[in-house]
């Protein structure tokens, strides 16, 4: 098959399992065009199957801001015209599902019938899509499109409460390329080089926005570091970055926090780490609950959203009420002061996590693509 995917190119959950189902479907010897405003921050594997075309938006004087839509609309069309692409795959409602339905309208003129698919995430539904400035257009492209998928059951309950929707919702679950997790030893984890051997790692991975709640990170580590000695690595940048270093200086533990920005190397990262905290105040997945457990990583989180799908209570981790710090610091204490009780749910996640593996979830979405394609035929 010949496929598009367009998405945002950055360190977020929709463009990281983008980039990899992109990936993944080349090394399987499909032909794979990635549209988008700058190379996927994931997109590291190099083959004759994966292509790269850059969305330019000119900048106007007459435009407050620059119309990307119409761009990337046109990029869609020249993209399919010259390679012959018969699927659009596209990641997030906006702009994109509406930017796929316009350029599979101009394609039309021209008698070509490219198939959409259109994979919902989260904040497009959530936060943004249901906003009455974009509603409308948002559930238009849904319906318009020839497929649509989410990433959580959560989700799709989401989509189908807030909009009208008159398409059949199949829902995929993100996944994991297990052959970037291997099995790392004492030797290359090097993890005396963060902390000394009585304390306990301590993990957060995100692009620090309020939803985030990284504040509440924050807060459960400095009471479990009352009680154990830990260390904190916390992995991303954002907005909220000012805000958990003000608060950490505040606590005085900020020397127990290392800040160590965006980074590709998350699997190494997490080879360090006892428990992973995901607080958010929404999730419509969490893939970075499950790039956690992956490594060996039990997960304390909200309840919020799609969690509850891949973080298994008491079993692989503890899931709280939003906000619920006090709660979440004691499951991190309950699971870290016993090393027997740790290595249990160490197991656990990774066992869990093996059920979202790339070899599971990816003839899924190639089952999408066949259907797709022989209703055209």
């Amino acid at each position: 098959m010949k496929i598009g995917i367009v998405c945002y190119p950055t360190f977020g959950g929709s463009g990281v399992v983008a980039t990899e189902l992109g990936m993944a479907l080349a090394q399987r010897g499909h032909q794979v065009h990635f549209i988008t405003y700058k190379q996927p921050v994931r997109l590291d594997f190099i083959s004759n199957q994966i292509h790269f075309h850059e969305v330019f938006v000119e900048e106007y004087s007459l435009f407050h801001f620059q119309p990307y839509e119409l761009a990337l609309s046109s990029k869609m069309v020249e993209v399919v015209e010259e390679f012959d692409l018969e699927i659009l795959h596209v990641h997030y409602a906006i702009p994109h599902a509406y930017a796929a339905y316009m350029a599979k309208q101009m394609l039309k003129e021209k008698n070509i019938d490219v198939k959409v698919v259109t994979t919902l995430h989260g904040t497009d539904i959530t936060l943004v899509g249901s906003h009455p400035n974009y509603r409308t257009a948002v559930e238009f492209s849904i319906n318009n499109s020839d497929a649509v998928t989410t990433v959580s059951e959560s989700l799709k309950q989401d989509t189908l409460r807030l909009f009208s929707i008159k398409k059949e919702i199949h829902v995929i679950h993100n996944f994991i390329d297990f052959n970037q997790y291997p099995e790392i030893n004492s030797e290359e984890c090097l993890r005396h080089t963060i902390a000394k051997p009585e304390e306990r790692i301590i993990t957060h991975i995100s692009n620090l926005r309020p939803v985030k709640r990284a504040v509440d990170v924050i807060k459960i580590f400095d009471k479990i570091q009352q009680k154990i000695p830990a260390k904190l690595l916390l992995v991303g940048e954002g907005p909220d970055k000012e805000n958990i270093e003000g608060l950490a200086k505040d606590l005085d533990i900020f020397d127990k926090i290392l800040f160590l920005g965006n980074s590709n190397d998350v699997n190494k990262l997490l080879c360090y780490s006892d428990l992973f905290l995901l607080p958010s105040e929404t999730e419509s997945f969490g893939l970075a609950a499950l790039e956690a457990m992956a490594a060996r990583t039990p997960v304390i989180s909200t309840n919020a959203g799609g969690l509850p799908e891949v973080n298994v209570q008491g079993v692989t981790g503890f899931l709280s009420d939003v906000g619920n710090i006090d709660e979440m610091a004691q499951n991190s204490l309950f699971i870290l002061e016993d090393e027997e009780r740790l290595q249990n749910f160490k197991t656990n996640a990774l066992n869990q996590a093996k059920n979202f593996s790339l070899q599971n979830i990816l003839p899924s979405y190639k089952n999408v693509y066949r259907n797709v394609k022989k209703d055209c035929c």
